[in-house]
C-alpha cells in the first residue's frame, strides 16, 4: 500500500519542539564580532556627512565602516544606472531605515550602543509616500530619472459600451510585512583556504551565493553559502538583503568572523514589504449575469528601489481573469517609486492581488444585477470540459473544476441557512449583523515553468540500505524533509526512518533555486521521484547478477524494497545487498523538468459578524475548498492552507504598513502592526479536493499560497455583505473598526428614512 496521500506526522517536528533547529544565529564562530547597521532617520535627501568619530571611540568597537570603506558592487543591477541600489547609501538616502554605515564591536550590545553615536547629516527634502502622490510626479524619488515611473506596460481600453452593467471601481491592496518568526540573520567567515563562507536565513543557497558574490566582486565558487533551518520567510527573505551581502567585505577588513541579526523594528523598517497596489477595476456584462468584459489597471508601489516592480504586477496581470470565461479581458500596469521600503514578494506575490480585485468586482456586480453572488460565479466559470484552457491573459490552465469547489464550499458552510439567519437579524433590527463572503480563485504555481523549470534532486543508497537524498529546495516551514522522505519511501520501499534529506549547502548540493511560488512538490518532489526511479533502473543489472538472471527479467517490488525475478518473488535481493555488491553507493540524479505552470484553485467562504455600534468584525466561520492536485501528505497540505488563511484574514482585518507624510514608518513593531493571533482567528473548516495535473509524475500542484489568495477577498466581501442592506458598497482594506463604523454611519445617514 502506498504511503502517499496519507496524513503522516512531520518527522522534523520533534527536533524543532525539543532541542530546536539550527538557525543562522546558532552558528558557533570563535572570535566572532557583531555588526549593527546605522540607518537613516530621514526618508529622502542628500547625505551631507556621516560623523563616526564618537562611535569609533566607544567601548568594544572594532570598526565603523561606510560605503567609502567597502568596495561593493551594486546590490541590484537595474538596467537604469539611476535605479541601481548599493548595500550602503553613500550620496543620498531614499527611505527611512536605509543603511548608511555599520558598527562592528565585540558584543552586540556594544555595537548597538555605538551605533547610536553615529551622526548622519541628511539635507532632508519632502518625501513621496503614496502611490497617488508618486503618480503626480510633482516630487521625484530619483530626480535624475525625471519621473517616478520605473516600469510599465500599457494596454488599450476595452469597449464596454455594449454592456448592460459596468462596475468601475478603485480597489486598494494594503502594504504588509511578512513578519517571519525569525528576522533576517547572517554570518560571514573567511577560511584559511581563502574562501568565504556565509550563513543565511533565506530561501535558497545558490541564489544567495550568486548575490553575495556579485556584490563582493568574487567568483561564485569562492563563496560557500549554507542555509540551514529557516524560521519563516514567505518570500520576504528570498535572497540575502543589502545588509547580508556586506558581511563578507566587513569580515575581510577586520580579519574575524562577523555575525548580524536584525531587531524586529529593523525588520519592519528595512526588510522588503509586500502587496501595495492601487488598482482600477472595470467589469461588464449583461443584466442577467453573463460577464463578458474585464479590465484591470494596476498601479504597483515599488518603494525606493525597483526590486519587485516588474514581476509583481506581471503576476497580477496574467491572473487577472481568474476562474471566469470572459470574452474580453486586459490588464496593464505602472510601477512607481516612493520614499518607502522596497516592495518585494510576499506569500502569493501578485496573485492574491489579482483575486482580490476580481472577486470584489464580482460581488459588486451581483449586488447591482440583484443576482446571488454564488450563482453569478457559477454561471461564468470556465467549465471542466474546457481544460486545458487558454485565458485571454495568455495562460494555459492545466485542469480544474471550479463549480464543484464552489458547491462543496457553500454546502459545507450551510449557505442557505446563513442567508436566512442574515435576514432574520436585519428584520429584527439587531446591531450585530451577519455577512457571508465568497471568493473563488485560481492561482499560478511553479510560475517559472511557464517555459520549463526543474529542481535538483539526487538519491544515494548506501551499503547499509539507507538513503541520503539531496534537494535543491529549501524548507522554511513547509515540511520538505517529511514530504521528500515519503516520495522516496514510496518509490524505493525503504523506511522513512532510513532516509536523510540534505539541502541548503552550495558545497554539497549541486544546485538550487529560490524556493517560492509554491513550486516545491511539483518540481523538487517530482525530482525525488525521478531520481528514485533512476536508482531502481541503475540497480537492475547488479540485481540480475546476484540472482543469476537476465536484467530484462528483473522486477522491483516497492512494497518490501526487493528486486526479484519476475514471477518468483520468494527469492530477492535488498538495497543493502545491491550497494554491497557494487562497493559504492547507488546514485540516481533527476533529469525531470516540467513544461508549463500549474493552476490550483478553490473557493473560500467567510462568515462574519459585524457590530454596527463599534465597527468591530468577528470572523465566526471560515470554510474552504482547496484543490492542489494530487496530495502527497494531506496533513501538511492542510497546515499550509491554515497558514495562508491566517495571513489573508490578517490582511483583510488587521495588518497594514503605514507611513506619515514625512516618510516615517508608523507601524514599526508588533505593538503598532496588528498581526493576528489565535484569539482573532476561528477554527477553519478545510476540505481538500484533488484534481491531478498532467504536467508532472506526481500530479501535484502548489498549496503554500492558496490560503492567502482566497481568504482576503472572502472576508472583505463578507464584511461589505453584512452592511449592504444600508447601502454600503465598498470599504478599503484593512477593514478596521473605524473604517467599518464610518462606512456604516455614512450609508445609514444617506439612506431614505
Amino acid at each position: 500500500m502506498s504511503i502517499l496521500g496519507n496524513p503522516v506526522v512531520r518527522v522534523e517536528d520533534p527536533r524543532f519542539l525539543t532541542t530546536g533547529g539550527i538557525y543562522a544565529a546558532d552558528i558557533d564562530l570563535p572570535d566572532a564580532v557583531h555588526a549593527v547597521f546605522v540607518r537613516s532617520t530621514a526618508a529622502a535627501g542628500p547625505i551631507v556627512a556621516i560623523e563616526t568619530d564618537s562611535a569609533r571611540e566607544a567601548p568594544g568597537v572594532v570598526a565603523v565602516l561606510t560605503a567609502a570603506d567597502l568596495d561593493l558592487q551594486p546590490f541590484s543591477n537595474h538596467k537604469s544606472d539611476v535605479l541601481r541600489r548599493f548595500p550602503l547609501a553613500s550620496s543620498a538616502v531614499r527611505f527611512a531605515g536605509e543603511a548608511v554605515a555599520v558598527v562592528v564591536a565585540e558584543t552586540y550590545a556594544q555595537a548597538l550602543d555605538a551605533a547610536e553615536l553615529v551622526w548622519v547629516d541628511v539635507d532632508a527634502v519632502d518625501a513621496v509616500t503614496s502611490i497617488r502622490q508618486a503618480l503626480t510626479n510633482e516630487l521625484l524619488v530619483h530626480p535624475e530619472l525625471g519621473t517616478n515611473v520605473v516600469n510599465e506596460r500599457s494596454v488599450d481600453d476595452l469597449d464596454f459600451s455594449g454592456c448592460d452593467i459596468v462596475i468601475d471601481m478603485e480597489i486598494a491592496n494594503n502594504r504588509m510585512n511578512a513578519a517571519p518568526i525569525e528576522p533576517r540573520v547572517a554570518a560571514a567567515h573567511w577560511g584559511d583556504d581563502g574562501r568565504l563562507t556565509c550563513w543565511t536565513s533565506g530561501q535558497g543557497a545558490h541564489p544567495g551565493q550568486a548575490r553575495i558574490a556579485g556584490v563582493l566582486g568574487l567568483e561564485r565558487d569562492d563563496v560557500h553559502v549554507i542555509t540551514a533551518d529557516v524560521g519563516g520567510s514567505f518570500g520576504s527573505k528570498a535572497a540575502p538583503g543589502p545588509e547580508e551581502t556586506t558581511l563578507g567585505a566587513i569580515a575581510k577588513i577586520i580579519g574575524r568572523p562577523v555575525l548580524w541579526a536584525e531587531t524586529r523594528t529593523e525588520n519592519f523598517l528595512a526588510m522588503g514589504h509586500g502587496r501595495s497596489q492601487l488598482n482600477r477595476v472595470r467589469l461588464g456584462g449583461s443584466a442577467d449575469g453573463n460577464l463578458t468584459h474585464y479590465q484591470l489597471d494596476i498601479a504597483q508601489e515599488a518603494g525606493a528601489y525597483p526590486e519587485g516592480v516588474s514581476f509583481l504586477p506581471f503576476f497580477t496581470s496574467i491572473m487577472a481573469s481568474g476562474v471566469y470565461n470572459f470574452d474580453h479581458a486586459a490588464a496593464g500596469w505602472v510601477s512607481v517609486a516612493t520614499n518607502t521600503t522596497p516592495v518585494v514578494a510576499y506569500r502569493g506575490a501578485g496573485r492574491p492581488e489579482a483575486t482580490a480585485c476580481l472577486e470584489r468586482a464580482i460581488d459588486a456586480y451581483a449586488v447591482q444585477a440583484r443576482i446571488d453572488p454564488g450563482e453569478l460565479r457559477r454561471k461564468n466559470f470556465i467549465r471542466p470540459d474546457q481544460f486545458p484552457f487558454q485565458t485571454p491573459m495568455g495562460q494555459v490552465y492545466d485542469s480544474g473544476d471550479y463549480g464543484a469547489a464552489l458547491d462543496l464550499a457553500l454546502h459545507n458552510a450551510n449557505y442557505d441557512d446563513l442567508r436566512i439567519e442574515q435576514k432574520r437579524r436585519i428584520d429584527a433590527g439587531l446591531a450585530s449583523v451577519l455577512g457571508i463572503g465568497i471568493a473563488s480563485y485560481v492561482e499560478i504555481t511553479a510560475p517559472g515553468a511557464m517555459g520549463t523549470d526543474a529542481e535538483f534532486g539526487s538519491i544515494e543508497v548506501g551499503n547499509d540500505g539507507k538513503v541520503i537524498a539531496r534537494t535543491g529546495s529549501t524548507p522554511y516551514g513547509q515540511g520538505h524533509e517529511t514530504t521528500w522522505a515519503m516520495v522516496i519511501s514510496d518509490r524505493l520501499g525503504i523506511s522513512m526512518d532510513d532516509i536523510t534529506v540534505l539541502w541548503g549547502n552550495t558545497d554539497t548540493v549541486a544546485s538550487s533555486k529560490i524556493t517560492g511560488g509554491s513550486r516545491s512538490v511539483q518540481l523538487a518532489g517530482s525530482a525525488m521521484a525521478d531520481a528514485a526511479d533512476r536508482v531502481i533502473a541503475a540497480s537492475k543489472e547488479t540485481a540480475a547478477d546476484l540472482l543469476e538472471a537476465a536484467p530484462a527479467d528483473i522486477t522491483f517490488d516497492a512494497t518490501d524494497g526487493r528486486f526479484h525475478v519476475a514471477g518468483t518473488p520468494a527469492k530477492g535481493v535488498t538495497w543493502a545487498e545491491i550497494a554491497s555488491a557494487t562497493e559504492a553507493a547507488v546514485v540516481g540524479v533527476s533529469e525531470f523538468s516540467q513544461t508549463g505552470a500549474t493552476f490550483p484553485f478553490g473557493t473560500h467562504v467567510a462568515v462574519v459578524e459585524v457590530d454596527t455600534l463599534t465597527g468591530n468584525v468577528t470572523v465566526l466561520r471560515f470554510v474552504t475548498t482547496d484543490d492542489a492536485g494530487t496530495l502527497i501528505n494531506p496533513l501538511i497540505a492542510e497546515g499550509q492552507v491554515h497558514g495562508g488563511v491566517a495571513s489573508g484574514i490578517g490582511q483583510a482585518l488587521y495588518e497594514e504598513i503605514t507611513y506619515d507624510e514625512y516618510g516615517n514608518l508608523t507601524s514599526s513593531n508588533l505593538a503598532d502592526y496588528a498581526l493576528p493571533g489565535p484569539t482573532e482567528l476561528p477554527s477553519f473548516d478545510i476540505t481538500l479536493t484533488q484534481t491531478a495535473t498532467p504536467l508532472n509524475p506526481l500530479g501535484a500542484k502548489g498549496i503554500g499560497e492558496a490560503g492567502s489568495v482566497g481568504s482576503t477577498p472572502a472576508v472583505q466581501n463578507a464584511v461589505i455583505d453584512a452592511l449592504a442592506h444600508v447601502g454600503v458598497r465598498h470599504i478599503d482594506l484593512p477593514l478596521t473598526p473605524s473604517k467599518v463604523w464610518n462606512a456604516y454611519e455614512k450609508a445609514l445617514a444617506a439612506s431614505p428614512m
